[in-house]
């Protein structure tokens, strides 16, 4: 049985990623838990590496909640092509390099895909809810869509702006925060978690 969440409980947000955690931090507001973040409270970023996405964020919510004592929920998502097999995938971050230039990660996205008709794209997020007994909890989403070029609209971070979602006309670099949180790929495993341990 997954283990239930109470609303009066603090939690923290294992992410150093402000994107991350404004939307995560938007989808909990209205369960009235008190959140705070792995930055804020000088948490280190542990290595990730897992070969997916659900072993990084299970590496990093143990970390969090076993340094606090505390419940900590984190995320590990990221971009992945068809054309190139599946990259940047897990190291989707990494391609950003260490100063996270995006735009020089979706250059050498569009780069490397030349001219692949093939344009079919996907975000996953795989969220971990960690105890610091060591107890976890983990819950994958998806989203299909498709790479355009040029990259479009400033509203998202990341891969956003050249990721077009099955359905849409829009980037998710286009579209309203409040749009992208309904259909995401972070809100479809949100939801899941939802279910499980705040239900």
């Amino acid at each position: 049985m997954p283990r239930k969440l109470t609303p009066a409980r603090k939690l923290v947000l294992a992410s150093h990623n402000k994107g991350k955690l404004r939307e995560i931090e938007a989808l909990l507001r209205p369960l009235g838990i008190e959140v705070v973040s792995a930055g804020a409270l000088g948490l280190p970023e542990p290595e990730e590496d897992a070969p997916d996405f659900a072993g990084n964020a299970r590496i990093k919510a143990l970390a969090a909640a076993i340094a606090t004592g505390l419940p900590a929920l984190s995320d590990d998502s990221g971009f992945c092509v068809a054309a190139l097999d599946g990259a940047p995938g897990v190291y989707s971050a990494r391609w950003a390099g260490p100063a996270k230039d995006f735009g020089q990660a979706m250059t050498s996205v569009h780069e490397r895909i030349g001219d692949n008709p093939d344009r079919r794209a996907w975000f996953v997020a795989a969220l971990c809810l960690a105890w610091p007994d060591g107890h976890t909890e983990t819950f994958l989403g998806r989203i299909d869509g498709a790479v355009v070029w040029p990259p479009r609209g400033d509203k998202g971070f990341g891969y956003d702006p050249m990721f077009v979602p099955a359905g849409s006309g829009q980037t998710f670099g286009e579209i309203e925060p409040d749009q992208k949180h309904a259909v995401s790929h972070r809100a479809r495993a949100f939801a899941q978690l939802l279910m499980a341990c705040f239900g």
